[in-house]
């Protein structure tokens, strides 16, 4: 439970990414690629200047992920990145005015729900691991 603040900052930065993104397409406008050359329509979407902000936050956001990795199980760290939807939802409700719906509302809850589980779950484990004593490792190797 300790680096649950690199998970959480993890999860902001790829919400804050979402939300660049979102900004910087709606700037842009309908995508069409009739007329012009893909590279040079796919270079001016990348450097746009929210895309190419929401991109960099991206980078950011994995290079923390990797350090949540390198300290916890994956099994532990991975479903928290569904809180992202849980941020970009509420955001994107507020900021884009986007609709926020009974189900959506109720998708939420579950996300919710399930992270505070697997939460739960993570912190028996270290408790557990914390337990064990080398008398305990000596003896359980003996048994074996």
């Amino acid at each position: 439970m300790k680096y649950i603040v690199f998970i959480l900052f993890t999860v902001m930065t790829n919400a804050a990414a979402q939300l660049m993104l979102k900004q910087g397409m709606m700037s842009l406008g309908p995508i069409s690629f009739e007329g012009t050359n893909p590279l040079i329509k796919l270079l001016q979407i990348v450097f746009s200047p929210w895309v190419f902000l929401g991109l960099c936050t991206f980078v950011i956001s994995m290079a923390s992920h990797l350090y949540v990795l390198s300290k916890v199980e994956l099994s532990f760290a991975y479903p928290f990145l569904s809180l992202a939807y849980v941020a970009v939802a509420i955001f994107a409700y507020f900021v884009f005015r986007e609709d926020l719906n009974g189900w959506r509302i109720a998708g939420i809850a579950c996300i919710c729900v399930g992270t505070v589980l697997i939460a739960q779950s993570g912190r028996g484990h270290e408790d557990q691991s914390a337990s064990i004593t080398p008398d305990k490792i000596q003896a359980n190797e003996i048994v074996r």
